[in-house]
């Protein structure tokens, strides 16, 4: 249990949960069996989502405060990842191949009812609110820059992120994977 009683893993089961409710075709990854996928060792993701068009999806389930607090202020748009997040990522693209996008889902524990992160989406989970964004790793990828050495973490600039984010519900929806 993390703090105030909510499990740590309720980002992930937030994002389960709301597919199943869609009825969106999906693959939790096993933890024990991943590392061993086609012979990979490396980090892996969470689920592979089965959109009824476009490409299937292999999600890095990325969970956030909506806002997080620091120092007494209040922080949106958090959107960090480590180095090993985007290593096993795109590796795992590569051996899954044609007709598979790798993609970064963050769920937005929505803690405040102002600027939230999705105009609609908003999903409610064991009484908790989430939104929930995708950015494909190639967008990450090319528009990321440092935000720890230390800690080997990367993230993107608000700006660029919002323009390059997607409700995960538009994606899941739409036509292509665009």
């Amino acid at each position: 249990m993390g703090v105030g009683g909510i499990n740590r893993r309720h980002y992930e089961r937030a994002v389960e949960d709301y597919l199943q409710c869609r009825s969106v075709a999906y693959l939790r990854v096993d933890q024990i069996k991943r590392s061993a996928f086609a012979g990979v060792r490396l980090k892996s993701f969470d689920l592979v989502l089965y959109p009824q068009r476009g490409e299937n999806i292999l999600v890095d389930v990325k969970g956030r405060k909506w806002p997080y607090q620091s120092r007494g202020t209040k922080r949106y748009w958090e959107n960090w990842v480590t180095a090993e997040d985007l290593e096993g990522l795109r590796k795992w693209e590569e051996v899954f191949g044609l007709g598979f996008r790798a993609a970064f889902v963050f769920c937005y524990w929505l803690r405040e009812v102002e600027n939230l992160p999705v105009e609609s989406g908003v999903h409610v989970f064991d009484g908790e609110k989430y939104g929930f964004l995708l950015v494909w790793l190639s967008d990450y990828m090319d528009n990321m820059r440092v935000r720890s050495p230390r800690w080997r973490t990367v993230s993107m600039g608000s700006g660029r992120f919002r323009e390059l984010a997607k409700p995960l519900e538009d994606v899941l929806w739409s036509n292509s994977s665009q």
